[in-house]
């Protein structure tokens, strides 16, 4: 049998590989086990935490490696357990929250805790932008530092996502990584943490490398996987910055957009 022209499928999850309402589609389906028969694997590489990676992972069926927490974590689905993780100094987190109020206001902030089974925390006035993911409600800012964490999200009343990571990227310097994952989703991560670490850490478990490699998203944390990568494909319903460094733009996640290019390139 040849090699398949990429060994590794990177995809993101939200806005990606998932539809809007969480499920992957029986077409996708087809063209990732298509995929996998030629003998490439495939990989998630997303802002979720490994808690809420597991569940789509064994609805995939899929048992291998998965890199969670915008690269923070490295998860081993089979074992339920965390080959790799890095987390963010709470100080530094709520250090980095001040500084980016002193310039925009109140911010409502949330926290995603280490561990595969760490809980997401948001604080009173926060709305989570995926409404299906679970969530425990604190009364006060202080209770978010109560375990370590991988990240914190961010939102502001008025803001658009655009500007607060903007603002955050100024305001924080070198404290944290500022990212933007998703609608209403601004992120300070471990300082030069991004997808792109996590999954090269990932592919050197698996023996490939950048050449090996072809990986799709949709907002501006997929950037430096794109870098990495021999080959990265954009949604259709992908924010302009990461559309403007693709090597192609495809179909939108609702119109099976990861499928449409896994068919051609390794068949339907």
């Amino acid at each position: 049998m040849a090699a398949p022209a990429y060994a590794l499928i990177a995809t993101d999850l939200d806005g990606t590989l998932l539809r809007s309402d969480d499920t992957v589609s029986d077409r996708t389906r087809a063209a990732l086990a298509a995929a996998t028969a030629a003998g490439a694997r495939h990989i998630v590489v997303t802002g979720r935490p490994a808690p809420r990676v597991k569940p789509l992972l064994d609805d995939l069926g899929e048992g291998g490696l998965a890199v969670c927490a915008q690269g923070a974590q490295l998860y081993d689905a089979a074992h339920d357990r965390l080959l790799w993780s890095l987390t963010l100094d709470r100080e530094l987190a709520e250090q980095a929250i001040g500084k980016i109020e002193a310039e925009v206001g109140q911010l409502y902030a949330a926290v995603d805790q280490d561990g595969v089974e760490g809980l997401t925390l948001i604080e009173p006035g926060y709305l989570m932008p995926h409404p299906t993911l679970p969530a425990v409600r604190v009364h006060r800012r202080a209770e978010l530092w109560a375990q370590p964490i991988s990240k914190v999200l961010l939102r502001h009343p008025t803001l658009d996502d655009d500007e607060l990571a903007a603002v955050a990227r100024a305001a924080v310097g070198p404290l944290a990584t500022v990212t933007m994952s998703g609608p209403g989703t601004v992120e300070l991560q471990p300082r030069g943490v991004t997808k792109a670490t996590g999954l090269e850490l990932a592919a050197d478990r698996l023996g490939a490398g950048p050449t090996d490699t072809i990986a799709f998203g949709d907002m501006p944390n997929d950037v430096p996987m794109f870098g990495w990568a021999a080959h990265g494909v954009a949604m259709a319903n992908a924010h302009p910055e990461l559309k403007a460094l693709a090597d192609e733009v495809t179909s939108s996640n609702e119109e099976d957009g990861v499928a449409v290019v896994l068919e051609r390139v390794f068949g339907g």
